[in-house]
């Protein structure tokens, strides 16, 4: 068949990708979900041809869940190049939570590696296919289960998620699949079948194969009905959302990570469960449902009084599970922590990182990326040194040991691994102490734990909020010379 240029079908896909791309800075690049099916093969075609081929990179996402991947990643290479588009593709693990569907576990991991392959070439846009179809199939879905107005809201034609650099635009939202396979077929395009498409197992296929066919029947306007449905719940949520915002303000602790828990019990549960939908979705959270968030706070409510790390007999103990995070309460506060609530509170590193190492030269930064922070060394000399070197040790600069031992092994930053000790005073006997019971005397929430250890050789020499572990200073080093103060700044702290 000869490609077409010139029918009602790809005059409609044009147009909506033109205006697209109208919303753009003239020099943007744009970055295409590119899955193989026919959807995201008409929206590469259609932004090559109408951005030009420079501008476009297509990204695909490599599953593992079917037998075809790999011959879908090869075809998907091979149109993007044919069209003089840019390239790229990641293979995922999609882990298997409990309380999360596959294709809820899929999804997240799809855009994870989406957002990260934008990140890495600084793409600010990412293009979604979702059309009409699916939107009605979304608002069928989330009434059927029931959900709230964010479900209810459906796929937004523009939205930055949590966390994300590219903001995700669906320019296809208003046309019809018909329309996108009549695009395709006057292009004698080719696109993939996913096997899975025809498994009415799931809900979704469901739907689309054995449920909207009537509906188009009895009632042909149903999807620009059920788009409206969309705009009316998302124009409600976002008048919710300006009010979990404020209550956000009044509630939340160390910028949003954390909600003071007397504060969120203040409110009434309607307001309450508003909140914490809202937190958990900054947080890149998916929705939870609603008995699990009135569970949880029902647990809340039974746990005002006991908090976690004081002595407290017969106390509640949360038993909530959610997204691969277990619900805690600390000193007052409420926070997520990845892990399952049948397991002890964290109290070693959040995430396992490579060691990293340095040959200390008189460096006064130290920058690990994979920390999101840097170690700063302050050189001063004997008469700027601090009278209070031998005081118990703080997270500040003055904390300072003798040049001497940075220069006596490697330093290397490593994460915990649990039973670390060390001992915070010069003051004779004191003991050495677990970082655990330390971080816990200083009011340390579990969240703020996640630090690199400062290793001289094989001991430990330093620790973020902590200070300088004294048992590994040597008196004999201590020769009245140059003397260097040891912090730990954060990548927002970094001027």
């Amino acid at each position: 068949m000869t490609p077409t240029a010139d029918t009602p079908a790809d005059r409609l896909v044009i147009e909506a990708v033109g205006f697209a791309l109208s919303a753009l800075p003239p020099s943007a690049r744009i970055a295409v979900a590119f899955s193989g099916g026919v959807d995201s093969t008409v929206l590469l075609d259609a932004a090559a041809r109408v951005a030009g081929a420079s501008r476009c990179v297509a990204l695909h996402v490599h599953h593992g869940l079917s037998p075809h991947a790999d011959a879908w990643l090869t075809h998907c290479e091979g149109f993007a190049h044919a069209r003089g588009v840019e390239f790229d593709a990641r293979r995922v693990e999609v882990a298997r939570v409990g309380g999360v569907s596959i294709e809820a576990a899929a999804r997240d991991a799809r855009y994870r590696a989406l957002d990260a392959m934008c990140a890495a070439r600084g793409i600010h846009t990412l293009w979604l296919a979702q059309h009409a179809d699916d939107q009605a199939e979304t608002v069928l879905l989330q009434l059927l289960r029931g959900a709230g107005l964010a479900g209810l809201a459906a796929m937004a034609p523009e939205f930055l998620a949590a966390g994300a650099c590219a903001a995700r635009v669906r320019p296809l939202l208003h046309l019809l699949r018909a329309q996108l396979e009549q695009y395709a077929n006057g292009r004698a395009l080719r696109w993939v079948d996913d096997e899975s498409n025809a498994d009415t197992r799931y809900a979704r296929n469901a739907l689309r194969r054995e449920v909207t066919p009537a509906l188009a029947v009895h009632f042909p306007g149903f999807r620009d009905a059920l788009a409206r449905t969309a705009a009316h719940a998302a124009s409600a949520q976002r008048l919710l959302d300006a009010l979990a915002r404020i209550d956000m303000d009044a509630v939340s602790e160390d910028e949003g990570r954390a909600l003071s828990h007397d504060a969120l019990l203040a409110l009434d549960d309607e307001r309450a469960l508003n909140l914490m939908r809202y937190w958990m979705r900054t947080l890149g959270f998916v929705a939870a449902s609603s008995a699990r968030l009135s569970d949880a706070l029902r647990q809340l409510r039974e746990v005002r009084e006991v908090r976690e790390g004081e002595a407290a007999s017969g106390g509640h103990r949360l038993r909530v599970d959610h997204a691969g995070h277990a619900l805690r309460s600390y000193r007052g506060l409420v926070y997520w922590e990845a892990g399952d609530s049948s397991e002890a509170a964290d109290e070693t590193a959040l995430a396992a990182r490579e060691i990293s190492e340095l040959a200390w030269q008189g460096e006064s930064i130290w920058r690990l990326p994979q920390w999101r922070g840097t170690f700063v060394f302050s050189v001063t000399q004997p008469d700027a040194a601090d009278d209070g070197v031998n005081s118990e040790a703080s997270s500040d600069a003055n904390d300072t040991i003798p040049l001497g031992v940075l220069q006596r092994a490697l330093l290397s930053a490593r994460a915990r691994s649990g039973g670390e000790r060390m001992r915070t005073s010069d003051a004779p006997g004191a003991p050495n102490r677990t970082l655990k019971n330390l971080f816990q005397e200083r009011g340390i929430p579990a969240w703020k734990r996640d630090v690199p250890l400062l290793y001289v050789g094989d001991e430990l020499l330093f620790v973020p909020l902590l200070g300088v572990n004294r048992a590994a200073l040597s008196a004999a080093e201590d020769h009245g010379g140059p003397r260097v103060g040891i912090s730990w700044r954060e990548d927002l702290l970094i001027a």
